[in-house]
């Protein structure tokens, strides 16, 4: 069976996804003239023009309840419309898990995911309801902060995104339609000095951005308090892994982040002790990672003490 390509729009309300949705249509003609069905799960300030859309073969279809969305409707407006390739506009205040825990029809492969945030607005959502808004990003291939300006604070809006969905390509438009290269964040430590002393405030700054430019710090020492997790089927390999328990979204999207560390005499560090390590950073291939990544050598570590807040944070 061929398949029909689906791509999903996610975002809140008036966050931009019908203006994306038509821009790739209209503007970049998008499938050539493929037979398109828009499903539409809510009415934002933007409408669509059927007119247009019949001229480049595309259909609308609204769903305007969440019950109602459902695989029989689905399954009923594939038998329908018979669609070539599918964009759907997922409702902003419904729960992802219903679409993605859903059995598509026949054929229907989700092959992208763009997620849209208004830049205007993003920080007040982040501050009062992150949980629901980061549902939204969460699984996007790409996410689209739009109408920025020279005050938007695009690092703090990367490493929310990036706390949870580190695959996410991010992208910064003005209001123009302009892209913005980059979010010329200015690091909070210097990167250029013999050793690179992280504070707890620094550290998840810092896993992040050696995360997505992990050459940055190639050759570079570290030095940084760390929880170690080294359970025994870890010791007898020589390996262990420095890190610290970061708060994502909420309590309870709590995890463990850190990076491999080779040492052969990882058997002689507790699991679950606190140390102070200084490390020279290597980029390597290793299949925790499936590719290349940082790679710590130690080349000091220290007993510490557990600070007075154990969790850090993205933001």
């Amino acid at each position: 069976m061929e398949e029909t390509p689906v791509y999903l729009f996610t975002g809140f309300m008036d966050s931009g996804k019908t203006t994306l949705i038509q821009e790739t249509l209209f503007d970049q003609e998008f499938g050539n003239g493929a037979k398109t069905l828009i499903i539409a799960c809510e009415d934002g300030e933007v409408e669509y023009d059927e007119d247009k859309l019949k001229k480049i073969n595309a259909k609308l279809f609204q769903i305007e309840n969440e019950e109602d969305f459902t695989e029989d409707l689905l399954h009923n407006i594939n038998l329908q419309y018979l669609p070539e390739q599918v964009f759907i506009e997922y409702n902003g205040t419904w729960e992802m898990a219903k679409l993605l825990e859903m059995n598509l029809p026949d054929g229907w492969v989700i092959v992208q995911s763009l997620a849209t945030a208004d830049a205007t607005t993003y920080e007040m959502y982040l501050n009062n309801m992150r949980a629901m808004i980061m549902e939204q990003l969460f699984q996007a291939d790409v996410v689209i902060f739009n109408r920025c300006d020279d005050n938007t604070p695009k690092g703090k809006f990367r490493r929310s995104v990036k706390a949870l969905n580190r695959k996410a390509q991010i992208v910064y438009e003005r209001a123009d339609g302009k892209i913005d290269e980059g979010d010329n964040e200015e690091l909070p430590f210097d990167i250029n000095a013999p050793i690179i002393e992280l504070s707890d405030a620094d550290y998840g700054l810092w896993y992040l951005d050696a995360t997505d430019n992990p050459n940055r710090y190639n050759g570079k020492k570290i030095k940084f308090l760390a929880l170690v997790y080294n359970p025994e089927k870890m010791q007898k390999k020589g390996i262990f892994v420095p890190g610290r328990f970061a708060m994502t979204c909420c309590e309870a999207d709590i995890q463990f982040v850190g990076f491999k560390c080779k040492y052969p005499n990882a058997k002689e560090i507790p699991h679950k002790s606190w140390i102070t390590i200084t490390a020279e950073v290597r980029v390597e291939f290793a299949k925790e990672y499936r590719g290349k990544g940082p790679v710590l050598y130690p080349i000091s570590i220290e007993p510490a003490e557990k600070p007075e807040d154990e969790l850090v944070y993205f933001s």
